[in-house]
């Protein structure tokens, strides 16, 4: 029995290993797939939206700070019409921009959620990180909803806490 559980213990550890020292993520969209080949409609409505993300927060003082998981949702809210993401692109605590998610518009089909997932290894949005996202959608329809998902888990405590996107201009 002992050698058995032995066994089960090796292969979890040797699964769970992740040997080319890339942080780990639960979700990674393939932008690909969903990038439009063809220009946007002249027609359609731009806007642009503001997201609070958390890739750390403070624990006691300013000098110790927890790691935080980040998921971040884009979410079509539409019944009938697709909507267009054209950038997302993430700032860290002063400003810098970080990195941009995608280089060519995406689209989100009627009700669809499309997740960007920033591993808790990733310090460099520090406390006071954000992503703008520039959209496109028909005329009368609703703009996208973004929202973020904030989760740390260490020993038996957790925390987790949302932000929601704001519109800006």
């Amino acid at each position: 029995m002992k050698y058995f559980l032995y066994i089960i213990v090796l292969t979890f550890s040797v699964i769970s290993c992740n040997d080319d020292g890339e942080p780990l993520s639960t979700h990674t969209a393939n932008w690909e797939k969903r990038t439009l080949d063809h220009a946007l409609s002249s027609s359609l409505e731009s806007g642009s939206s503001y997201l609070s993300v958390y890739s750390e927060i403070y624990n006691r003082s300013e000098h110790r700070t927890y790691d935080l998981t980040a998921t971040i949702s884009m979410r079509n809210v539409n019944r009938a019409d697709t909507i267009f993401i054209e950038k997302a692109e993430y700032f860290d605590t002063v400003g810098n921009s970080i990195r941009t998610y995608f280089n060519k518009p995406i689209y989100l089909t009627p009700m669809e959620t499309v997740e960007i997932v920033i591993d808790d290894k990733d310090k460099a949005g520090g406390t006071g990180a954000n992503i703008v996202f520039d959209w496109k959608i028909k005329p009368g329809s609703n703009p996208p909803l973004f929202e973020g998902v904030m989760i740390s888990t260490y020993g038996q405590q957790g925390l987790s806490f949302t932000t929601q996107g704001i519109r800006i201009h």
